[in-house]
């Protein structure tokens, strides 16, 4: 494999300088990344942003500009965006304002024709482009530092300069597979999936063993923590951690200080918000419970319904050469069981399958949904 020529590296922390800087870039496919330095707040944004094509790579400072609207008209309707995993990205760039108006995703391409999604092999695989740098390393550094070390600019500048010869090629082989329109339907719902809020007090780990009293607790202290990080931009967990909520739900504190007592980290933080936290334990206290919805009794027939329907839906993928969690992931076939559908279609819906992935399973689920109620049953 053939070792690549580093691209040359521009980085821009004014922002009057970022539209020359741009026009050093100026292609109809430019490659575009973001590195982060956020862990501790509440909103994603991006302490860099890389603007490249192969050989040059723009890089500019999110830490000195709130706002990149010289970027935003950059990638207009003229220009196509290539990211790389994009549910990553599309949110710390809003947050400078900046909304690409055609976006490409060569992860999510690189998932739909059975190929690697981690962007080094996948580089590897299509292009024989090999990335140099310790990735573990740079994943972890502190993005918001200055100045930015030539490693790390170098490390950064790669992630984007191939973008553009990947995604063309990537979309060749969606063009030649005839699944050029699973990716715009794909790709449609993964940009919008990734705009939306999906945080729920549900999520917490080992909620669903708190009694309803319990559960009650936990999600009104949960949403005041929520509340709370938002206003101040903390991270929730930061203010207080998953594994502290549970703790207070299943005892509650009476006092502020027995509260933060509870916690084993970042004690001053928590002191400083106690008051509407305990508040909020309080006020759970006296809330209806919140009882887990009801879920259906599995029976030995349902159990042999899901594992044909997951093996069905393996055979599907080895035929069409994807990963079965591409195609459908397990978990939404159990609602497909219990849902008792009356044909493909309304078996595909409550697995919450849409798009291309009915056209593709409808028939083959359903008949191994057929085929096993029926051996079971004795119908």
């Amino acid at each position: 494999m053939a070792q690549q020529p580093q691209p040359e590296v521009v980085f821009v922390d004014a922002p009057p300088a970022v539209p020359a800087a741009l026009a050093s870039v100026d292609a109809p496919v430019v490659g575009v990344d973001v590195e982060r330095a956020d862990a501790d707040r509440y909103f994603r944004r991006a302490a860099l942003v890389q603007v490249g094509v192969a050989g040059r790579c723009v890089l500019l400072d999110g830490t000195t500009s709130t706002t990149m609207p010289a970027l935003d008209a950059f990638l207009g309707p003229d220009r196509v965006a290539v990211l790389h995993a994009l549910e990553n990205d599309v949110v710390p760039l809003a947050a400078h304002g900046v909304s690409p108006d055609r976006l490409a995703d060569t992860a999510l391409a690189a998932a739909l024709l059975g190929l690697p999604t981690g962007l080094g092999p996948l580089l590897e695989q299509v292009l024989e482009v090999e990335l140099t740098g310790d990735k573990d390393a740079f994943q972890r550094a502190d993005w918001a530092a200055r100045p930015i070390p030539p490693d790390m600019a170098a490390y950064a500048a790669g992630d984007v300069v191939h973008l553009p010869a990947l995604w063309r090629e990537l979309e060749r082989r969606l063009r030649a597979a005839d699944r050029r329109h699973w990716y715009e339907q794909e790709l449609c719902e993964v940009a919008d999936r990734a705009t939306r809020a999906n945080r729920e007090w549900t999520k917490v780990k080992g909620s669903g063993r708190l009694t309803p009293e319990q559960r009650a607790i936990l999600r009104a202290v949960w949403e005041a923590r929520e509340a709370l990080a938002r206003e101040h931009d903390i991270a929730p967990n930061r203010l207080l951690h998953d594994e502290v909520l549970r703790d207070l739900a299943v005892d509650p504190p009476r006092t502020e200080a027995q509260l933060v007592r509870r916690s084993q980290r970042r004690r001053s933080l928590l002191r400083r918000h106690a008051e509407p936290l305990l508040a909020a334990v309080l006020a759970g206290q006296a809330a209806a419970p919140e009882h887990r919805p009801r879920t259906r009794r599995w029976t030995d027939t349902d159990r042999a319904v899901f594992d044909a329907l997951r093996r069905r839906r393996a055979e599907v993928a080895e035929e069409l050469g994807l990963d079965p969690g591409v195609l459908a992931p397990s978990q939404p076939l159990w609602g497909a069981v219990g849902a008792d559908p009356a044909d493909g279609p309304e078996l595909c819906a409550a697995a919450a399958l849409t798009g291309w992935r009915v056209d593709v399973l409808a028939d083959p689920l359903w008949e191994a949904y057929v085929t096993t109620r029926e051996d079971h049953d004795g119908t």
